[in-house]
């Protein structure tokens, strides 16, 4: 009997071809973050909040594509480097508003061009219109996904 292979399994498979693309570009994220001691949970998670006046976990999760419980971890540890604060909400008493400081803004800056070398490489390998349909392929499957029952 001849043996199984994950690759024999997940040929033809899309999603397989789609999630080890996601995995590669992950693991190089990873690497070029490294040098700043950043995640790359905790580098989205900078990078939302450089650019807004704070946000509530719940709203980082559903950004960063990840569960309250891994959120509440990210932001835990991205406090105790004192590169985010947390503090109440003016608005509802209940909600921790999370800010960005002086210190993570400074670092998601600089590691923003590693992460950005990272993509660029990526999209390097593709002509403009290479890559505008590849963009296209991606958002529709977005979609297509999205309105399934």
């Amino acid at each position: 009997m001849a043996k199984t292979t994950t690759e024999t399994v997940a040929a033809g498979r899309l999603g397989h071809t789609i999630k080890r693309a996601e995995q590669a570009l992950i693991g190089r994220k990873t690497e070029a973050l490294r040098e700043f001691g950043l995640t790359v949970p905790q580098y989205a998670v900078l990078m939302l909040l450089s650019a807004s006046d704070g946000m509530s976990a719940a709203q980082l999760a559903r950004e960063c594509m990840v569960t309250p419980q891994t959120m509440a971890t990210v932001l835990t540890n991205l406090e105790k480097a004192d590169l985010v604060v947390r503090e109440p909400s003016e608005l509802h008493q209940k909600v921790v508003v999370n800010r960005a400081t002086r210190a993570g803004r400074a670092v998601v800056k600089k590691a923003d061009k590693a992460a950005l070398r990272v993509e660029g490489a990526l999209g390097a390998e593709f002509t403009p219109e290479e890559r505008a349909r590849f963009e296209e392929y991606l958002e529709r499957a977005v979609a297509v996904l999205g309105s399934l029952e």
